[in-house]
């Protein structure tokens, strides 16, 4: 089995997602203030980087572009609900653990025992929130660069995957490839 990949994403994980905005969390990670220099001076502009959940497991992540940051921060919110994913969650932390880099960021994130809390920092500590994760281990290493790490973890998160459902597909695959090897081995009756 090929899963293709959208942006470092699986597809798998990605799910045409329509939400109600009553029911969205929207949280502002960054604005950032960025200058394009034009003929007549300085053009001055606002990046925005938003994330999107519900707290049942699903999140997003989106930014946005514009000369006012209100604009900035509803384009984010617009692009963050087009790419939401569903987390697969086991209890109220995570299946197990992954590791993933997104640029020179890199960012760790362990289940936890009942009880232990949000252990994360800045960016992490809101995707993980607006997820639905009340218990949970993180850690970001080398850049802590908010756009990165926001981005890092989102990844992190699409790579998730059920232990149960994994261990089902590949019980499936072994029975289906021993009775196909079964089947080789059944001599021919030709005459």
């Amino acid at each position: 089995m090929t899963i293709q990949a959208t942006r470092g994403i699986p597809t798998e994980s990605r799910r045409d997602f329509v939400a109600d905005k009553a029911m969205l969390n929207e949280r502002v990670i960054k604005i950032s203030r960025v200058s394009k220099v034009v003929k007549g001076g300085r053009h001055l502009s606002f990046n925005a980087i938003v994330v999107v959940g519900d707290g049942e497991g699903h999140v997003g992540i989106g930014m946005g572009k514009a000369d006012a940051v209100p604009d900035a921060v509803r384009k984010g919110g617009v692009n963050a609900r087009k790419n939401m994913i569903t987390v697969p969650l086991k209890d109220s932390t995570i299946p197990h653990e992954i590791t993933t880099v997104f640029g020179a960021s890199s960012v760790m994130m362990r289940p936890a025992p009942p009880g232990t809390g949000v252990i994360a920092g800045g960016a992490v500590r809101a995707v993980v929130e607006l997820v639905g994760i009340k218990d949970i281990v993180t850690k970001i290493r080398r850049s802590t660069n908010p756009v990165n790490c926001v981005k890092a973890a989102f990844n992190a998160l699409a790579m998730l995957q059920d232990p149960e459902v994994v261990l089902a597909k590949r019980r499936q695959l072994a029975e289906s490839t021993e009775s196909s090897r079964r089947q080789e081995r059944r001599p021919s009756r030709r005459r």
